[in-house]
């Protein structure tokens, strides 16, 4: 849960880093900062992004040293850390929860994760993170990529069943920032078929209920015996045939349930990034450039009720994979070309 902070102190903290935020004494090595225009004190009233900004400017010099990078980055077992995403992992070695960061920074650090996040999922983001790492900031790591006000600049959060990422637009085309992750295991390890407890599992009903609405030729084109690998979730393009039925055949009340399924797997995330996921949808030709896949293979209790699943166009991966537990890979970019996942 969130480090509580009092108002007064984070006001101060506030007005401070927002005073500094163009003025950093240590920039990142190969990265210029430029100076932003002032900022309310408000933090529910701001961006994640500017708050990014002010978190950067709180650092020490010391703290720079070990969680901000130049915007083109390369770890040396990461790769391009801007695009890296993975199930579990930590992008730097500082623990958000950890004394690296003063309470107020992790304060902070809370708030930029607040609104990446759609309020009404904050509880359920908070129990996942509460089963899976003992609670926010634990076992979570953050990175900042690049420099405030320069045009390139990305706010990393990483960890165990998650890789959430803001930047402002710095990474054109590209919805997320990135290729993000989400999941979540709330029956140790191997859940029961029907998930009980899994915050996620929704979407995977949400999903099942077009499934069912299928005729007997829908289906044997919607269904694909094996599972690809998770995380292979770089892009096809519009030349490569991809596994599944195409959005193309449903019918019009089909069509309307996945414009619902589409809508349930962006509801998480804060209206700017569902807005810019559509956007990138839409200009590789929207859901009628998908298709929709569900994967024999991982299907628990053999129940026919698809644990796996994957919503996969030219330039949009949104793969479901829930055996033994939720992961889902998320990759969208306005176009094929766009390489976002490394």
């Amino acid at each position: 849960m969130p480090i509580p902070m009092s108002s007064l102190s984070r006001r101060t903290f506030l007005a401070s880093a927002a005073g500094t935020v163009g003025a950093l004494s240590q920039p990142t090595a190969g990265v210029r900062a430029v100076a932003a225009e002032p900022v309310a004190l408000d933090p529910t009233a701001q961006s994640s992004e500017t708050l990014a900004g002010m978190l950067h400017a709180s650092l020490s010099p010391q703290q720079r040293q070990k969680v901000c990078v130049p915007w083109n980055f390369t770890h040396p077992k990461f790769g391009l850390l801007r695009t890296r995403v993975a199930n579990n992992w930590n992008a730097t070695e500082p623990e958000v929860a950890s004394d690296f960061f003063t309470r107020d920074q992790q304060r902070l650090i809370r708030d930029i994760f607040e609104q990446l996040i759609a309020p009404e999922w904050h509880a359920s983001f908070d129990r996942q993170l509460e089963d899976d790492t003992g609670g926010f900031g634990h076992g979570q790591s953050i990175a900042l990529i690049g420099a405030p006000g320069s045009g390139h600049f990305q706010f990393l959060l990483s960890g165990r069943h998650m890789t959430l990422r803001c930047d402002g637009d710095s990474a054109e085309h590209v919805a997320f920032g990135g290729p993000i992750f989400y999941g979540h295991d709330a029956g140790g390890q191997e859940e029961e078929p029907h998930h009980p407890g899994n915050v996620f599992w929704p979407q995977a009903v949400a999903a099942n209920g077009v499934f069912a609405m299928l005729d007997g030729r829908q289906r044997s084109l919607a269904l694909v015996d094996t599972l690809p690998q998770e995380n292979a979730i770089a892009f096809r393009g519009p030349a490569t045939r991809i596994p599944g039925i195409p959005v193309t055949e449903l019918t019009a009340d089909q069509r309307t349930e996945m414009e619902r399924v589409l809508g349930t797997l962006l509801d998480p995330f804060r209206t700017s990034d569902r807005t810019e996921a559509r956007e990138c949808l839409a200009r590789q030709g929207g859901l009628d450039a998908c298709r929709l896949a569900f994967y024999r293979q991982g299907d628990l209790g053999r129940d026919g009720v698809w644990d796996c699943w994957r919503l996969e166009g030219p330039s949009f991966v949104w793969h479901y994979r829930g055996a033994p537990h939720v992961h889902v890979w998320v990759n969208i970019a306005d176009s094929p070309e766009i390489v976002t996942n490394s």
